[in-house]
């Protein structure tokens, strides 16, 4: 034993009883196609979904943006109960569509199937049109004609 013939291929060498054949080896090179992800963690841009009607309505749906920016330009307001509510409206729905759109066009929603993301869609869609319009009434009848209240209005 002081010969060192207990370590016999330990010096970075397969001993034979070790050696696998390839023939029987468990780790064949596989013929299915393995696909590429690409993205973080498996994130893909859906073009497909931003170039079709459901994209192109739910970026036409960020104008909500608009409506926001005309809102925060005004500095004075009285009385400014609804300025304040077109305001919440208009952000409200930004943050909520832009969350939607950002789920639909990196296909996250593929990832939450237990949710009808469709009819999650068309609620967030109806109650938005629903509130800006009781907005932009109450913001039309109290606005001081400014172009930005107009604007907003509009």
């Amino acid at each position: 034993h002081e010969n060192g013939d207990d370590l016999e291929g330990f010096d970075g060498e397969a001993s034979s009883a070790s050696m696998i054949s390839a023939a029987s080896s468990p780790y064949q090179p596989t013929t299915e196609p393995v696909s590429q992800r690409r993205g973080l963690g498996g994130l893909r841009c859906d073009l497909d979904y931003l170039r079709g009607t459901l994209g192109r309505l739910k970026l036409a749906e960020l104008l909500a943006l608009t409506a926001f920016i005309c809102i925060e330009t005004i500095m004075e307001c009285s009385p400014c109960e609804g300025l304040y509510f077109f305001e919440f409206v208009s952000c409200s729905a930004l943050v909520v569509t832009g969350a939607l759109l950002i789920l639909f066009s990196l296909s996250l929603h593929t990832r939450i199937p237990q949710i009808n993301w469709n009819l999650t869609d068309l609620v967030n869609t109806g109650l938005s049109t629903f509130f800006f319009f009781i907005a932009s009434v109450v913001l039309a009848a109290l606005n001081h004609k400014t172009g930005a209240e107009i604007a907003a209005v509009v």
